[in-house]
């Protein structure tokens, strides 16, 4: 599946890395996933219990039934009555989610479904750098995300142990979707760095057989069966928009706005990147 992302500098050195929505990929890979993902323990226990089933399959089983658990868990706490504990709860938790870094949100949306993306940058970014850029963010994430599911994990069974009280154990959950989050932005950093990164081979393999025409019609061939990985495109709409706007404070809420409802982008997340350090 080709999916688009769009990059732009948002604040100075501050760049904007958003994944397009694709509504009708969102409503069938919803409509998939409760489909195939257990319901009950006692389903999750049949479909980790085969011995032929690869690892990463009976772990992904293991982080859809705990998403969904979770899903339940925060559904209930917003249908709470104003005032109560339960909905103050969820006001935290709205908090704590607001202060979730914009790199992690685009590096979760790097589904495994995604074969190929089309990356829209302005004119005035080089596409070796908008690269670059984009290597850098997917090694960077497999690195924290690896080392943040680690420590999240250990925590799960501390916080465990609050079960006993009558009160909903925020910690447990919170813990535990943290761990579900940092296990996505994983696989949604090593599935980006590996796109670019055969981008870069396949490329590098076209120029170093352009040298003979035997090994040219060679290449031709063989790209006509296999679609590249990797496609950057120059925006000349993106660049107008950002050289517009563009200032010492960045770009203003109305022209990320403009930019989101163009492209179809997420409002809420791109302006996260505005108030980011990365």
């Amino acid at each position: 599946m080709r999916t688009k992302l769009v990059v732009f500098p948002i604040r100075g050195r501050n760049w904007c890395f958003s994944r397009s929505i694709d509504h009708s990929f969102k409503k069938n890979s919803d409509t998939s996933s409760s489909s195939h993902s257990p319901s009950t323990f006692k389903e999750l226990w049949k479909g980790v219990n085969v011995g032929d089933k690869p690892f990463n399959a009976k772990a992904e089983l293991l982080a859809d039934y705990c998403s969904n658990k979770m899903d339940k868990a925060w559904i209930g706490l917003e249908k709470s009555p104003d005032g109560s504990i339960k909905k103050k709860i969820h006001g935290l938790g709205l908090w704590l989610l607001s202060r979730v870094e914009p790199s992690e949100i685009f590096l979760k949306s790097m589904s495994k479904e995604v074969t190929s993306v089309e990356v829209i940058y302005p004119l005035s970014l080089n596409a070796q750098l908008v690269r670059r850029r984009l290597r850098h963010i997917a090694m960077r994430g497999t690195i924290i995300h690896r080392k943040y599911l680690y420590a999240t994990v250990s925590v799960i069974p501390l916080t465990s142990v609050l079960m006993v009280l009558p009160l909903p154990n925020v910690p447990f959950f919170w813990f535990s979707f943290r761990a579900y989050s940092h296990w996505r932005g994983l696989q949604g950093s090593e599935k980006l760095f590996q796109l670019v990164s055969d981008s870069s081979k396949m490329s590098n393999t076209s120029t170093h057989k352009k040298k003979t025409e035997h090994k040219e019609s060679t290449n031709k061939t063989h790209n006509s069966s296999h679609e590249p990985h990797l496609k950057l495109r120059q925006s000349e709409e993106l660049e107008d928009l950002v050289e517009l706007e563009d200032g010492k404070d960045g770009l203003s809420q109305q022209a990320i706005t403009k930019i989101c409802k163009i492209y179809d982008l997420n409002t809420n997340d791109v302006l996260k990147y505005h108030k980011s350090t990365f």
